[in-house]
């Protein structure tokens, strides 16, 4: 059996444009006064024609639409694609289509027309419950909009998750608290958190360098945020499956698991990535970050990749222990072994449990709560 049909095949598409920008976001998102979305359209049903016919004969499990803000796609456009979709691969009984929207930009008559296309599941950028704070990382939407919002998506969907941020400006933990139960009690079925980091290239990354971004809890207070983080939530019924990621039993995110899982996935639009096995060969496949080159490419070349790249077996080894770990349920060491060519050093296996930092049930390790904490380290210290 090929290694990725232990994680599953997914298919990507990337939305590269939003309202604005948000100072803290580095995704490869734009913001454009026009969007001639029919050419859209047809560049999406080019590339998903191509990787079909690459892929011929698999089963897709799930389909993702992110960004950017994909819910600033026109219905019919979502549905062209979709409709494309279910021509091109054979796909599951029970697949699941993600699409990812703001506040701002819902609308029920838009959201029942997603779910008549076929999308059943969203994932919607809140971000905060807090109206201050929502004005510092510089979103359109008020904490009543996304209430409003959320309750549209839950009256259209089954299916629907949101993320907050924090270790925001001058939070403290008891505020975090508050504002954890608070969405504990509006979620359906999954929450994603994020801990607020500051990166290069983006507004509060020029803000912070310059000495202007005020008031970020330190990494104690960060910390304490993220331990207080597991335990609400697992005592509220939605314990992390993965790092960031929270959900009641069977409700996780079944794209993302087969990223952690380490499945294949097909990238389409600009900036997306992928992860194909074809002939026998696990390649790595990157599109243009602009999307004027991308689009231009697609339609002048009949592609939308840069050159692909052959994934070493070591390196598939390390990509999947570093996506695999992240989860509640771990990483198989036999399969690591078998990519890898070698097992994982069992003294570092005993020193990690004896610190505390994983557990091993048979071929299967796990880090702890304690070892999620610095699972970059853990990773470190078991790659061989």
């Amino acid at each position: 059996m090929e290694d990725w049909r232990q994680g599953g095949f997914g298919l990507y598409l990337h939305w590269p444009f939003c309202a604005s920008k948000c100072p803290y976001c580095d995704f490869n998102s734009h913001v454009a006064a026009e969007i001639d979305q029919d050419r859209w359209a047809r560049a999406y049903l080019s590339e998903i024609e191509r990787v079909s016919a690459e892929t011929s004969g698999r089963v897709l499990n799930t389909v993702f639409f992110g960004g950017g803000t994909p819910s600033l796609m026109n219905p019919t456009l979502v549905a062209a694609i979709l409709d494309k979709i279910r021509t091109s691969w054979p796909t599951a009984n029970d697949m699941e289509i993600t699409l990812e929207a703001n506040p701002g930009s819902v609308e029920a008559t838009r959201f029942r027309a997603y779910a008549d296309a076929g999308v059943n599941r969203v994932s919607m950028g809140i971000q905060a419950l807090n109206d201050a704070d929502l004005k510092r990382l510089g979103r359109l939407h008020s904490v009543a909009e996304a209430r409003a919002a959320f309750d549209v998506a839950r009256n259209a969907f089954a299916r629907v998750s949101f993320d907050l941020i924090y270790a925001r400006q001058d939070q403290d933990l008891a505020g975090w608290r508050r504002e954890l139960k608070e969405a504990a009690a509006m979620a359906v079925d999954h929450i994603s958190l994020y801990q607020l980091t500051i990166e290069d290239g983006t507004a509060f990354g020029a803000r912070h360098a310059a000495g202007g971004l005020r008031g970020l809890p330190d990494d104690d207070l960060s910390a304490d945020m993220y331990l207080e983080t597991q335990d609400i939530l697992s005592d509220l019924g939605m314990p992390a499956y993965e790092v960031s990621n929270h959900a009641r039993e069977g409700c996780e995110s079944r794209h993302n698991m087969i990223y952690w899982r380490y499945g294949d996935y097909a990238g389409i639009g600009p900036g997306a990535h992928g992860r194909l096995t074809l002939g026998g060969q696990r390649w790595a496949t990157e599109t243009p970050l602009s999307p004027a080159r991308w689009l231009d490419q697609v339609e002048q070349s009949g592609h939308g990749e840069v050159p692909r790249q052959v994934v070493p077996l070591a390196d598939q080894a390390g990509e999947y222990l570093m996506m695999s770990l992240r989860l509640a349920e771990g990483t198989d060491t036999a399969r690591f072994a078998a990519l890898a060519g070698q097992k994982i050093d069992a003294a570092t296996l005993v020193r990690l449990a004896d610190l505390g930092m994983i557990e091993q049930s048979g071929h299967r390790i796990r880090a702890t709560p304690a070892g999620r904490a610095v699972l970059n380290s853990v990773i470190r210290e078991l790659l061989p």
